[in-house]
């Protein structure tokens, strides 16, 4: 039987993971992070076809400056190579530390794309469809991530209370993020907000933006 703290975090996963989608592109965006299972997802999808080049954005961000010594687009490009992408379809992006930092930067990399799917964890793949109409407002975008399934496939890079965590924090995110001109608004169901609220009041804050807790919703 369950917990009721992994039951409301399999709702924010669910929901924060719902709108994958991916189809041919003139580019593949990898918004990287501490997941190098993004990278692995990315070779898959350039293999088939759905993208001529793969640009990696990442410098070092919460989780990542602790375990790597190098921007995380390099650790990604590395993998790709390994996984037999050729140095020729890769463009490195080292100095992003955000999603908007991610599309914003790759927007300047790619003047003639026409379209783009951008990958991510897939607990961020909403964040990420939040972001892109800020920063490429032009670019036809389709946002994807790992099939991966909580709690039981998240990364043993943070584990699951890292996990839910960091969504908490995505969830206050997208809720105040709008105001601030990051992202466009969004609308959270009450299921999603009662769940959120349980999980702050379980004392997953670590995440969170360092100011008052905000509410989803008010």
């Amino acid at each position: 039987m369950i917990s009721d703290t992994i039951r409301h975090a399999t709702r924010l996963w669910d929901y924060l993971s719902s709108r994958r989608q991916r189809g041919e592109s003139d580019a593949i965006v990898v918004c990287c992070s501490y997941d190098l299972r993004v990278a692995d997802y990315a070779c898959e999808l350039f293999q088939a076809g759905l993208a001529p080049v793969i640009l990696f954005s990442g410098n070092s961000g919460n989780w990542t400056r602790h375990i790597w010594s190098r921007p995380e687009a390099h650790i990604y490009r590395d993998r790709a190579l390994e996984f037999g992408v050729p140095e020729s379809a890769i463009i490195v992006e080292d100095q992003a530390t955000n999603f908007g930092e991610n599309i914003r930067f790759a927007r300047g990399l790619l003047p003639n794309a026409r379209s783009a799917i951008f990958l991510t964890k897939s607990n961020a793949v909403l964040r990420v469809s939040l972001t892109v109409p800020v920063q490429w407002p032009s670019i036809p975008a389709t946002v994807d991530s790992p099939p991966l399934k909580f709690p039981d496939e998240v990364s043993n890079v943070v584990g699951v209370l890292g996990v839910i965590e960091e969504m908490v924090g995505d969830i206050q995110r997208i809720v105040e993020y709008p105001a601030l001109g990051f992202q466009v608004a969004h609308v959270l169901p009450p299921d999603i907000e009662n769940a959120w609220h349980a999980l702050v009041a379980a004392g997953f804050t670590g995440h969170m933006l360092p100011k008052k807790t905000s509410e989803p919703g008010a």
